[in-house]
């Protein structure tokens, strides 16, 4: 038994990366599990919906343990313009999986219209992802094998996404398409990209959440997502989180066929925000790793501090 665990442990990582370096038929997304807490990440409609100036760092690594497991990193900025008409962004991300490097920057507009209750917003997302593979790195099972010999060039593969964003002070509910294009590489000619408006092969989100007021001191805030990926099931993240006091958020939350998460976050001043989540892995996956880390650090940028009374809580 213990043989057997070592060998897979030296053919997942290799495997993990047969499966998701099909960047251009999978569109492979990165995974999120405080999302909620900054939305923009998921859908560029939310750009400027914190009513200021808003950035936002994380840092994930799902999986630990493993060889190879996905660490990811990403800092987003946004900030509302003309009179809160519209949003401008950017987002930034540099992902790792196995030997496979993606870092993209993306620019993010919404136009933002007054609704009697609310606002609505419709987003974009424009930009490329920096793309190539260390294949160099692997140790494969079979030493010496030509197809790991030598690493992919880097590839600069562009793309938009897409999306529509409602809120209240209460309620919210968004959709977004996150890629637009689909990036096909062409397996013998490797510097060969071809980029397509392929609507089968759309990747979508939907999100919503609310916020209610149990006492002064205890505020509740149910959200979910539903995430479609083309040839894979749907995946539903179902949280459920409590602000205490208006400092500290705890919160549970369960995402199907992959992973029981525990949330914790710390409004430290009226400006910034701590958040920690740990995903306890309940798939195959969980014999070969000790769970995934998340941590995020935000900061709202107030020019006149008078706005900014409570923490922000969409």
């Amino acid at each position: 038994m213990k043989n057997t665990l070592q060998v897979l442990k030296k053919i997942l990582p290799l495997g993990l990366l047969l499966l998701i370096s099909q960047v251009s038929t999978a569109q492979f997304q990165p995974q999120f599990t405080q999302y909620m807490f900054n939305e923009v990440i998921v859908n560029p409609a939310y750009t400027g919906a914190r009513e200021c100036l808003s950035s936002t760092l994380l840092y994930r690594n799902q999986w630990t343990g493993m060889d190879g497991a996905p660490v990811t990193e990403t800092f987003t900025i946004h900030s509302p313009i003309a009179n809160q008409k519209m949003g401008i962004g950017l987002s930034v991300i540099n992902d790792k999986i196995t030997v496979m490097r993606n870092t993209g920057i993306y620019a993010n507009y919404a136009y933002r219209l007054k609704l009697e209750k609310g606002k609505l917003s419709f987003g974009l997302q424009v930009g490329a992802l920096n793309h190539y593979e260390k294949l160099a790195d692997l140790n494969p099972v079979e030493a010496n094998d030509p197809q790991f010999a030598a690493s992919t060039p880097k590839l600069l593969l562009p793309n938009a996404g897409f999306g529509v964003f409602y809120y209240t002070k209460k309620f919210y509910a968004g959709f977004s398409i996150p890629k637009l294009l689909l990036n096909t590489v062409s397996a013998t000619e490797s510097k060969k990209v071809k980029n397509t408006l392929s609507v089968r092969d759309w990747n979508w989100h939907i999100t919503a959440g609310y916020l209610a007021d149990v006492s002064e001191s205890i505020k509740l805030k149910p959200s979910i997502i539903f995430k479609k990926v083309n040839g894979a099931p749907m995946v539903v993240d179902a949280n459920l989180n409590a602000l205490l006091n208006d400092i500290v958020w705890l919160g549970i939350g369960y995402r199907t066929g992959d992973a029981i998460a525990i949330f914790a976050g710390l409004q430290i001043t009226k400006q910034m925000r701590f958040g920690y989540a740990f995903d306890y892995t309940t798939s195959a996956l969980k014999t070969f790793n000790g769970g995934t880390h998340e941590l995020t650090l935000g900061f709202d940028f107030s020019f006149d501090k008078a706005k900014i009374v409570t923490p922000r809580f969409f």
